[in-house]
């Protein structure tokens, strides 16, 4: 009977043993997704770094999409016929200096961009009204904007529009021009965006 005894006795200890290991390395497991969950991606890691664009291949009126912090930035290209338009747009846009605080000193003309690299706009991609994305619309292709529209974005959410240097029309939702976030140029080719110097870039 004793000898019975000790034999169940270390049976459910063996027994008990057993699956608290087993139960710990399950729950092991089962945290692993749990705590990976928590960490940061590598391209959330990234999302807030600067981001250098080549505008090597970019042609007038072409423009190139990229993310930062989450975002879209669009480069465009503009010819010189584009950048003479803007001047005979200030009558009908809200903000033509963009004197609305909180853009680059460098955004603060009618071009909207760095005074030595005029014909190259750096705008986020996000409809200042309530966060569509605008469509960029050229003035040579198809639209229903108007026999006076010189191209630009237009929000098809709510009708907001934007001329080809961001700023916003009178008259529509969108209260303010789209923002130009920090950029600077590396070389002719290549620009980072997210800084306003290289000094900032290192």
């Amino acid at each position: 009977m004793s000898k019975e005894g000790v034999d169940n006795s270390k049976r459910r200890f063996l027994s008990i043993a057993v699956n608290s290991v087993v139960g710990a390395v399950g729950v092991g497991f089962a945290a692993v997704p749990f705590v990976s969950y928590w960490q940061p991606s590598a391209k959330a890691q990234a999302a807030g770094a600067p981001v250098e664009i080549d505008i090597s291949k970019l042609e007038e009126g072409q423009k190139v999409n990229v993310e930062w912090r989450g975002k879209p930035v669009w480069v465009v290209k503009r010819s010189q016929q584009n950048l003479d338009d803007l001047a005979t747009l200030e009558n009908v846009v809200s903000d033509p200096a963009s004197d609305v605080p909180q853009q680059p000193d460098y955004a603060k003309n009618i071009f909207r961009a760095r005074e030595d690299r005029k014909n190259i706009l750096v705008v986020v991609g996000i409809c200042t009204h309530l966060g569509c994305s605008p469509t960029y619309v050229k003035s040579d292709q198809p639209h229903s904007l108007g026999a006076d529209w010189k191209g630009g974005f237009f929000c098809p959410c709510h009708g907001s529009k934007f001329d080809l240097a961001g700023r916003v029309y009178q008259g529509v939702p969108a209260p303010t021009n789209l923002v130009v976030p920090p950029y600077a140029y590396i070389d002719d080719n290549r620009i980072i965006v997210g800084v306003d110097s290289l000094e900032g870039a290192a």
